[in-house]
């Protein structure tokens, strides 16, 4: 987890945002609520992080398709971008292989930071008035 908020935090940095909110959950099922509460007070923005291992029960797959559609759903009814960075992984090694750990392929914690905040730049382009 420490790699998704490291990198996150790496990306705000690179965009001039140096005072993010940073909240921390007990877990990914509680990502949606705290989004939708956070896409309220104002946020041009939010990026949830997590991971999500499979174990041997179908437990994954429920917590990773509400975790999902939660989110979708929190960006949609309130039009605030939410980046996702939820790590969804058959293994351990695959969640440090998407992390942004030193040696990692992937770094999704700060491809959801670039995301979130380029669709905000979008909705907001597509709000002003056209000339």
């Amino acid at each position: 987890m420490d790699g998704l908020v490291d990198g996150a935090l790496r990306a705000l940095h690179d965009l001039g945002i140096d005072e993010p909110t940073l909240l921390r959950v007990p877990g990914s099922w509680e990502l949606p609520v705290v989004a939708k509460v956070l896409a309220g007070r104002g946020y041009d923005a939010v990026v949830a992080l997590g991971v999500v291992i499979r174990g041997g029960t179908p437990h994954f797959e429920y917590v990773c398709q509400g975790v999902t559609q939660g989110l979708t759903q929190v960006s949609v009814e309130t039009r605030v971008p939410i980046g996702f960075g939820v790590l969804t992984c058959d293994t351990e090694e695959q969640a440090l292989d998407r992390a942004g750990l030193p040696g990692s392929n992937e770094d999704k914690g700060h491809e959801a930071v670039t995301a979130a905040v380029a669709t905000a730049a979008t909705l907001r382009s597509v709000s002003e008035p056209w000339r």
